[in-house]
C-alpha cells in the first residue's frame, strides 16, 4: 500500500488595515481660538531638558507666543545667553483643555522647531491640571510629531504599561522601529514607526512649506498620516477641512498601530493634546545621540551659549481641526 503524505505550511496571517470611518467636526481652531483651547504648563520638564516652561503671561511678555493672520506661533527664547546657574532656556508647553478618545485631529503646520539641541513634540496622553502624567503610562501616550537635533525622519510611537506590543508587519508606509510599547522596557523607546519621508521633520519639512499631520484614534487602531505641503495626494477634506471627513478615503497611513496584541481599553484612556519644545534632556542631550547628530560642543553648552541658533525654533500652526 502506498501512503501519500501531505505537508502543510501554516503562515501567520498578515495584519490587514481596518478601514476608516466618517466623523463630524467638533472644533475648528485657528489663531486665537487655537490658543484659547490650550493652557500653558509652567512645570519642571519631565524629560530633564535644559528648559524653563513659562506661563502664558510670561510667554506673551517675552514674545514666545503670538497670533497673526489667523496663525498661532509658539517659540523659544532666542536672545538670552544662559549661565550655568540659569534654570534653562525659556520655552512653551501647552495642553488642550479638552480630552479625547475616539477622534481625528488634523494639524496644519507651516513650520516646526529646528536646531541642534531641540526636541519638539506633538503628542497625546492623560494629564491632571497640576501634575504631569499622574497615571502615566497606564493610560498610554501617542507621539504624533517627535524628533531631535534636526535628524529626519519624524518618529511616531506609543508608550504604554506592560502587555502591549505591535506586529512587525502591518499595512503602513512607515518603517517599524520597535514593537514593545512598554515604557519601562528598552529605555522607554516605545513601539515606534519612522515615517518614510525626509520632509516629515526638521529643516526639510520647513523648507518645503510644512504639511499636514493627522491622527485617527478608534477602539481598534491608531493611525497617523502625513502629507507634504507640495504633495498632490492630499485628501480634499484635509487640505480644506469641512464639517465632516471620511478617513476611509485617505489611503495607507504613515503609521498604523492595531489592537491585535494590545488591549486598547486597558492601555489607553482619555488624552490631552500636548505641544512642547524642550532642549537636550534624556533623548536630544544624550551624549551618543547628540554627537551622532553632527552637532557642536555639548548639548547644554550649545543651548546656553548660542541663543541666536534658536531663531527658527518655533511652531507655526495654520489650524487644528478635531472630529469626533
Amino acid at each position: 500500500m502506498r501512503i501519500n503524505f501531505h505537508f502543510f505550511v501554516i503562515l501567520a496571517p498578515a495584519v490587514t488595515m481596518t478601514l476608516g470611518a466618517t466623523y463630524q467636526r467638533s472644533s475648528q481652531l485657528t489663531g486665537q481660538s487655537f490658543l484659547d483651547a490650550f493652557n500653558f504648563q509652567a512645570i519642571s520638564d519631565p524629560t530633564n531638558g535644559r528648559v524653563t516652561y513659562v506661563d502664558e503671561s510670561t510667554a506673551k511678555a517675552d514674545g514666545l507666543v503670538s497670533v497673526a493672520n489667523n496663525k498661532l506661533t509658539l517659540r523659544a527664547d532666542y536672545t538670552t545667553k544662559l549661565s550655568s546657574s540659569d534654570p534653562g532656556r525659556k520655552s512653551f508647553r501647552i495642553q488642550s483643555n479638552s480630552q479625547y478618545e475616539t477622534h481625528v485631529a488634523i494639524f496644519d503646520i507651516a513650520h516646526m522647531p529646528q536646531g541642534c539641541g531641540t526636541w519638539p513634540a506633538i503628542c497625546a496622553f492623560n494629564l491632571l491640571w497640576s501634575e504631569v502624567g499622574a497615571n502615566w503610562p497606564n493610560e498610554g501616550e501617542v507621539d504624533i510629531v517627535e524628533g531631535v537635533n534636526d535628524q529626519t525622519p519624524n518618529k511616531c510611537s506609543l508608550h504604554t504599561s506592560s502587555g502591549c506590543t505591535m506586529p512587525s508587519s502591518r499595512s503602513m508606509t512607515g518603517t517599524v522601529d520597535g514593537t514593545d510599547c512598554d515604557a519601562y522596557d528598552n529605555g522607554n523607546s516605545g513601539c515606534g514607526v519612522n515615517i518614510n519621508d525626509n520632509k516629515s521633520y526638521g529643516p526639510q519639512f520647513n523648507s518645503n512649506g510644512g504639511g499636514w499631520y493627522a491622527i485617527e484614534r478608534s477602539s481598534s487602531y491608531i493611525k497617523i498620516f502625513f502629507w507634504e505641503r507640495t504633495s498632490g495626494s492630499v485628501p480634499s477634506d484635509v487640505s480644506s477641512p469641512g464639517s465632516s471627513i471620511n478617513t476611509s478615503k485617505w489611503g495607507t497611513p504613515a503609521a498604523y498601530f492595531p489592537n491585535t496584541d494590545c488591549n486598547f481599553s486597558t492601555h489607553f484612556g482619555e488624552h490631552n493634546i500636548i505641544i512642547n519644545l524642550t532642549f537636550c534632556g534624556d533623548w536630544a542631550g544624550s551624549s551618543s545621540v547628540y554627537s551622532a547628530s553632527g552637532c557642536p560642543s555639548t548639548c547644554v553648552d550649545y543651548v546656553n551659549n548660542n541663543p541666536s541658533a534658536f531663531k527658527n525654533a518655533y511652531f507655526e500652526f495654520n489650524s487644528l481641526n478635531i472630529y469626533q
